[in-house]
């Protein structure tokens, strides 16, 4: 038990001085876990290798790589601008919009390149009159919802670990629990932050054009797609179509391998983007997952997790024990790297869902949800992303905003979650 704890406590400290020296996680993670299943895990380098999760990475490269093009040719762009120009005049509509547009472009890959909404969005909400920390939760649900979607990095890191783990997880159903618990939280805030006042005001919209200009500095978008971007319009359809038709049919579709396959097509069609979108693919994100999961699987090897899990276990009631697993996900992901949150934690939940006791789907499903849901807060990349591009008089109110909602959620996250999913399955 001595090693196991050891072992453990080396953990929390990768994660800590990581943190606190801004360098990369999943270096310090994956050296530190070569250390560790070397010298105190009487493991060889070979049996260390193994844990380091290859079909994670093809899912994360290959994701990031197609959306990558669609990015590059301005198919984002203009889906944005078109979306953006059919609000017309009511200034109610435009938190819904920003929220679906977010939720949108966070589920085609990489969760953090829905930000690029918080440059567009904040300066309308400065422009029309809206609560800047309405628009800010609009951008951060959107974040959250989109990014559990079965092409994004929180979907497929959490269904992937659970899958490693043994665990059954639909990725349809994730993505409905995070999408409902999202807009939900949405809503809410729409009418603590001005949203019933916008109703009754009717504000004309600046052009698609002239607002991606003013807040990106960027040309016009065009009319119409070009050829190009219906060609990647139409990939992005088709591989939606084969991941949702797969899982209805009970079927496991490699969306790794499918994005590869999409932009190869791509690649040959628009050169130029493909050569860019290569640049662009989430290197330091396969890094940090393959860090993280490398130093799970030295763990599991060691007995490390199964003893903490049990630990837990010993609340003696199986709702308890949840919330406390769920609580300490919300806790740590406010301040630190969600992604690496969900890579180290999902195998935590294990022993109370092989206990069987409650739903695996249920808890898993309730960890993640509260593992992103304090994004928001101004300690995560999202928050702070939020606040920068917001008005400079606006900044400190939405600071302090912005730290109560996310501190919130540590706390209501966890309890409604776990009541709502995890109770109705305890047995």
């Amino acid at each position: 038990m001595t090693s196991q704890l050891i072992a453990i406590a080396i953990f929390v400290a990768a994660f800590a001085i990581a943190n606190l020296r801004g360098v990369h996680l999943g270096v310090v993670m994956f050296a530190a876990a070569c250390g560790v299943g070397l010298f105190l895990a009487d493991m060889s380098v070979e049996a260390v290798l193994e844990g380091f999760p290859i079909a994670i990475m093809v899912l994360l490269a290959g994701v990031t790589f197609f959306f990558a093009i669609a990015q590059a040719n301005g198919t984002i762009d203009a889906l944005i601008g078109k979306a953006l120009g059919r609000v017309g005049d009511n200034a109610a509509i435009l938190p819904f919009v920003l929220f679906a547009l977010t939720a949108g472009i966070s589920a085609m890959g990489s969760p953090l390149s829905s930000l690029m909404m918080a440059p567009i969005g904040m300066p309308i909400a400065k422009r029309y009159g809206i609560d800047p920390m309405l628009m800010a939760l609009a951008i951060g649900s959107g974040l959250s919802a989109g990014a559990f979607a079965p092409t994004s990095l929180f979907g497929i890191v959490t269904r992937g670990v659970a899958q490693r783990a043994g665990v059954e997880l639909d990725p349809l159903a994730l993505f409905a629990v995070a999408v409902i618990a999202n807009f939900v939280l949405f809503a809410i805030g729409f009418l603590m932050f001005g949203g019933p006042g916008l109703a009754s005001r009717r504000d004309v919209l600046a052009s698609p054009a002239v607002a991606t200009a003013s807040s990106r500095s960027a040309a016009p978008l065009p009319a119409r797609f070009t050829t190009r971007q219906i060609v990647t319009l139409s990939s992005i359809v088709g591989l939606l179509v084969v991941v949702i038709g797969a899982s209805l049919a009970g079927t496991t579709s490699d969306i790794g391998v499918l994005c590869f396959a999409f932009g190869a097509v791509l690649s040959l069609v628009d050169p130029p983007s493909a050569r860019i979108a290569v640049s662009k693919i989430d290197w330091s994100t396969v890094l940090l997952v393959g860090g993280i999961v490398t130093f799970v699987g030295v763990l599991q090897s060691m007995g490390a997790v199964d003893m903490v899990g049990k630990a837990a276990t010993r609340l003696g009631v199986p709702i308890l024990t949840a919330l406390a697993i769920c609580f300490i996900g919300a806790l740590v992901s406010a301040f630190a790297s969600t992604t690496g949150i969900l890579a180290a934690l999902v195998p935590l939940a294990l022993p109370l869902v092989a206990s069987g006791e409650v739903a695996g789907w249920a808890l898993l499903s309730a960890l993640a949800v509260c593992s992103s849901i304090v994004d928001v807060s101004p300690f995560s990349t999202s928050g702070a992303t939020l606040i920068a591009t917001a008005a400079e008089e606006d900044r400190p109110r939405l600071t302090s905003l912005l730290t109560r909602w996310g501190l919130a959620m540590i706390v209501i996250g966890p309890i409604v979650l776990v009541a709502v999913l995890v109770l109705p399955s305890a047995r």
